[in-house]
């Protein structure tokens, strides 16, 4: 899957992209694309579905101990799911990440399904991506790719300008639980209880939007109570500064079990290929 794109040098600005959301992105830590995927929104369906029906060692999946429908999740299925590795190969996804980036590079690191079905009780807490994962760089941004139309009650929600706190939150599972045993890092804050201490973006959102974020941006998600599931699959990129890095717990999330990489070197291998730009 390893490609050398044309490009190179300066990032171009796509046309998929409304002027100033690059802007907006650096400066706000998220921002949404409106309409960029829509010519995928049926392929990916399909992905999900193949995925759902065979997961992967990865997957994670929560049922609400009060008997509401599961959150299933799974994680860096692309070589095996073939619509996943259509729409990275022959989308604009590649390319977009490397101009939200302003980066010349843009390399997958994985990607993420989270199926919260009809009338589930889980919340996505709030939390902030770059402490789960075994890469570090400024040059980050995640695609969250709604496959259903996704209401203003159920989208996700985001503090603005969070990626520039120069924080990182301890991580934890969405059930509550450490990731890392014997983290003692600073809890992320409880937006909930002042949210008028934040300023917070969130968009309802169409299949074939996306909403793009950087690792360090602080997120949250509400339960799913209305009728109608909620299909989502996150694409996260990294660019020209991403290095290799170890967590406390040595096991980050998504885990990578079989990568020989050093702390400090260059984030490559088989396992994130490189998608836009190249040498």
């Amino acid at each position: 899957m390893e490609r050398d794109a044309a490009t190179r040098g300066e990032v171009r600005q796509p046309p998929e992209l409304e002027p100033g959301t690059i802007e907006s992105f650096a400066a706000e830590g998220a921002a949404v694309l409106r309409g960029v995927f829509a010519d995928w929104v049926e392929t990916l369906r399909a992905g999900i579905e193949r995925n759902m029906a065979s997961p992967s060692w990865r997957e994670r999946t929560y049922e609400p101990a009060d008997g509401s429908a599961r959150f299933f999740q799974d994680y860096a299925g692309w070589a095996r799911i073939p619509e996943y590795r259509s729409f990275l190969e022959e989308s604009t996804i590649a390319s977009l990440a490397a101009a939200l980036m302003r980066s010349r590079t843009a390399r997958l690191f994985h990607e993420h399904v989270l199926v919260k079905e009809a009338g589930t009780s889980i919340v996505t807490p709030w939390h902030h991506d770059q402490p789960y994962y075994c890469v570090e760089g400024l040059q980050n941004v995640s695609f969250w790719v709604p496959l259903d139309p996704v209401a203003e009650e159920v989208t996700i929600r985001y503090v603005a300008g969070s990626h520039r706190w120069g924080k990182l939150f301890r991580p934890q599972r969405f059930d509550g639980s450490k990731l890392y045993d014997g983290d003692e890092s600073e809890p992320v804050p409880d937006i909930d209880a002042e949210p008028e201490r934040y300023r917070l973006l969130s968009w309802p959102v169409e299949p074939g939007d996306a909403v793009a974020f950087d690792f360090r941006t602080l997120h949250s998600a509400p339960a799913n109570r209305s009728n109608r599931r909620r299909r989502v699959i996150s694409f996260r990129f990294v660019g020209d500064d991403a290095v290799y890095t170890e967590r406390p717990g040595k096991v980050c999330s998504p885990p990578f079990p079989d990568l020989t990489l050093r702390p400090g070197e260059p984030l490559a291998g088989p396992d994130f290929p490189l998608l836009y730009g190249g040498q």
